[in-house]
């Protein structure tokens, strides 16, 4: 059966949803992630805040906050100036800062989006934990197809790191990549440490 990015993308979620174990898999894997050397010497972090059946992430944010070791950054789905979709970027230091917003996903309140002192760019940010449907074992990803994280690849700078999560039943043999696709340079599951070809 020969496969597209919206077939790959419908198996990758029924894999995903039937995830047995997702919250103590979940720790494992985050907690893989923060003994990564590139994290562990960044000064400056993004984390997702996870919604439906991605790998769990908000123990490890608050976590990270209570070290004061690191500036986490959470992206939140906003609009840009030509109406395309944009992740706005926002300096978390108190979870109390956040409500539920688009698709029932912690976020910044809308009236303080685009807030001074809140904002960062994407310059700023030394390493993104890049949530996915799917990965390969070369560290190609599917997303859920809205453009986001792949408009926010096209402004990091080239020593950013990007580190795919994802559970053992998320990985493909080969995820359809097209042009404009970003490669991560490492995918980490409950199981393996992937390092990819980014």
């Amino acid at each position: 059966m020969i496969l597209t990015k919206s077939s790959q993308r419908r198996l990758a979620y029924d894999a995903r949803n039937a995830q047995q174990n997702a919250e103590s898999l979940s720790q494992l894997i985050t907690s893989k992630v923060v003994a990564q050397d590139s994290y562990q010497q960044a000064n400056t972090v993004l984390w997702y805040l996870h919604c439906r059946s991605e790998v769990w992430t908000y123990q490890t944010v608050i976590a990270e906050l209570q070290k004061q070791q690191k500036t986490i950054i959470i992206p939140y789905c906003t609009k840009d100036l030509q109406g395309n979709n944009q992740l706005g970027l926002w300096h978390l230091e108190e979870i109390s800062e956040l409500s539920a917003g688009t698709w029932g996903i912690l976020e910044p309140p809308r009236e303080r989006w685009g807030e001074s002192g809140k904002e960062v760019s994407p310059e700023q940010i030394d390493v993104v934990i890049v949530p996915g449907v799917a990965f390969d074992r070369q560290g190609g990803r599917l997303g859920n197809g809205a453009g986001y994280y792949d408009r926010l690849f096209a402004s990091l700078t080239a020593q950013c790191t990007l580190l795919g999560i994802a559970f053992d039943s998320q990985i493909h043999t080969q995820i359809i990549m097209q042009q404009y696709d970003v490669y991560m340079q490492c995918v980490i599951t409950e199981s393996r440490i992937y390092q990819a070809r980014a």
